[in-house]
Parts: C-alpha cells; sequence; structure tokens
C-alpha cells in the first residue's frame, strides 16, 4: 500500500479544520498520515491544535508556523515533511472542506493505474449541489479558471486526463514534487495551482480526473477572513507570473497578444468598480515578480520534455466561462 500524507492549512479557521481533519480520520484508506499546518493564526489556533494532538495521536502530526506563510507557504511545510519521511503521495485539502471516506483511496487508485503526477476528483460546494471544480483549465488567453465550476453535481464529467488541479483537494506524487519543486512560495495564494500543474504538464507528468474522489468545500471561507482587497492583490500579481513562467516560446505571441489586453482591462475595471488600490499594487508586483521569475523560467522551459504542439492542444479554446465582460467587448470588435 502507498503510503499518503494528507497536509490541511489552518489560518483562523479552526472550526472548519476540526471538521476536515475528523474527515479524513475517518477513510477507508488506512496508510495516511494527517499533518497539520498551523500557519500563524495567533488566536487560540495553537492550543487547539494541541488537544488534535492528543485525539488523533500518531494518526496526525501537528507542525506550527511562526507567521502566515500563505496557501503556499503552509502547503509547503507540510510537504516538506512528507518529502523528509520519505511518503509515496501527498494530498492537500482545504481546511474548509470535507472528504468523503473514500476520497483518499480512490485518488491513490486513480493515479496508480494511471501514471499520473497529479490526480484531482470531484469537489464540490458544501451543499453537494453544485460543482467547485472538476480540475483546472488554462486558456489560450493566459486565464486559468476551476473546470465545471457552478455546473449541476449530476452532470458531474467522466474520468480522464485534464490541464490542472485544484490545489484544494488534489494528490501529488512525491516523485514529480521532487523533479518540479513545490509550489512557487511568492504567489502566496491564488494561480499557484496553475503554476505547479503548467510545471508538472512541461515535464511531461500528466494530471488525472477521478470523479468518484468526492470532497465538499466553503468556498472561499479563508479568502472572508483576509483583509479587505486580499483576493483582488493575489490575483493581479499572480496571474501574470502564470503566463511568464511557463507559457513556451512557440506559445508566447498567441497567448500573449490575448492575455495582456484582457489583464489590462480587467485591470481598469477593477478600477472602475472601486478596487484600484489593490489591482494597482499587485499588478506593480507582478512586473517586479516577473522580473525575478526569469531564471525560473528558464529552467522550467529547458526541462521542458513535451512539444508545445502537445501543450497547445491541452488549452481551452475559449475565454473563461465568467469573463462575460471581455466575451461582450471581444464581440464588438471580431462579431464573434
Amino acid at each position: 500500500m502507498n503510503s499518503v500524507a494528507v497536509v490541511v492549512i489552518n489560518y483562523k479557521g479552526i472550526e472548519d479544520t476540526i471538521d476536515c481533519i475528523a474527515s479524513l480520520a475517518d477513510q477507508t484508506y488506512k496508510d495516511i498520515k494527517i499533518i497539520a499546518v498551523e500557519n500563524g493564526s495567533h488566536d487560540g489556533s495553537a492550543e487547539k491544535f494541541k488537544e488534535l494532538e492528543k485525539e488523533y495521536g500518531d494518526r496526525l502530526v501537528a507542525l506550527y508556523n511562526d507567521k502566515n506563510l500563505g496557501f503556499d507557504g503552509g502547503a509547503n511545510t507540510g510537504i516538506r515533511w512528507a518529502l523528509q519521511h520519505n511518503y509515496d503521495y501527498v494530498a492537500l485539502l482545504n481546511n474548509d472542506a470535507t472528504a468523503d471516506k473514500d476520497w483518499v483511496k480512490h485518488l491513490v487508485t486513480a493515479a496508480q493505474e494511471q501514471k499520473a503526477g497529479l490526480t484531482t476528483g470531484l469537489l464540490l460546494m458544501h451543499d453537494g449541489q453544485l460543482i467547485d471544480s472538476s480540475g483546472d483549465w488554462f486558456s489560450k488567453w493566459g486565464l486559468g479558471f476551476p473546470r465545471n465550476r457552478g455546473d449541476k453535481a449530476s452532470h458531474a464529467p467522466e474520468a480522464g486526463f485534464v490541464f490542472g488541479a485544484s490545489g484544494g483537494a488534489t494528490l501529488f506524487s512525491i516523485k514529480m514534487l521532487r523533479q518540479i519543486g513545490l509550489f512557487d512560495e511568492d504567489f502566496f495564494a491564488y494561480y499557484e495551482d496553475n503554476d505547479i500543474s503548467f510545471r508538472a504538464q512541461l515535464a511531461g507528468w500528466k494530471v488525472y480526473y477521478e470523479p468518484k474522489a468526492v470532497a465538499y468545500h466553503k468556498l472561499s471561507q479563508t479568502s472572508n477572513r483576509m483583509p479587505s482587497g486580499f483576493a483582488i492583490y493575489q490575483t493581479f500579481k499572480n496571474m501574470p507570473l502564470v503566463f511568464v513562467k511557463n507559457v513556451p516560446l512557440g506559445l508566447l505571441l498567441s497567448v500573449g497578444v490575448r492575455f495582456y489586453p484582457a489583464y489590462w482591462l480587467m485591470l481598469g475595471n477593477a478600477i472602475r468598480r472601486g478596487n484600484g488600490g489593490a489591482a494597482l499594487q499587485g499588478a506593480g508586483m507582478s512586473i517586479v515578480l516577473g522580473l525575478k521569475k526569469l531564471p525560473a523560467r528558464w529552467h522550467i522551459q529547458h526541462r521542458k520534455k513535451v512539444p508545445t504542439s502537445y501543450i497547445k492542444s491541452i488549452l481551452w479554446h475559449d475565454l473563461p466561462p465568467d469573463q462575460t465582460g471581455l466575451r461582450k467587448l471581444r464581440k464588438v470588435f471580431t462579431g464573434k
């Protein structure tokens, strides 16, 4: 049986975290270790973690960060523990999510059968009626987005290979992580799953979606606890970083001529809606970090093992479904 470490990151959401851990303790797949990361909450969560350690014994390892390292730093804290202890797989589950009792079992089975680097499941909204994601897409417009978000759960797609996997409920091959690296902590939060999925695809690893692996997500619970403007800042900071690091040379022009006009139009819309401060700060930081990422881009592209034609074939052909404003503007100029 393959060993699995499941990482849960807590930041000021201890009640959700307790429910999440309880769902993992009830898994039918038994060779798992729960890695609970207290990500610098400083709100009494550390004391609750001590109680969880006593309750779950050797089934749970608690790790403590002195400050909030974001989703990426928190995830890497748990992943590094799994690497040091030679686990076969590491899974991430958002603390505001709960897993069906066979979640890990189905993910591991699919990962083994499909030889996938990342294996994601069917992540439903908390009430189970609508889909949060069935993996991720990356558009030829340079925009990543959750697959099937908002669709009825009864219309969930069949199993198959996808472009990317949600960072909130996915199984990662340790072998793959040793090869491509961990989450990029400069992202802090948002779009890091697009980045790591893209890096995996470029390195020749596949991403598989298994609908039998079901989890339930209280969408944006953690984001709602963050300061005003946090999500907007992170969005405008991180979207260009995925493009800069990962889009192959042969697609830079065709994706770039779509991405950058779309990005600046989205920025203008954020300003128009009164969110200009956070959006402009994010855009400014994206330039600083984009320059910083040029050496990383060289390494990623230098190690690329798949043809650019393959990457082109797995891109979403259109704008993301939620980009209604961009779609209307495109129609003005193209009639389509």
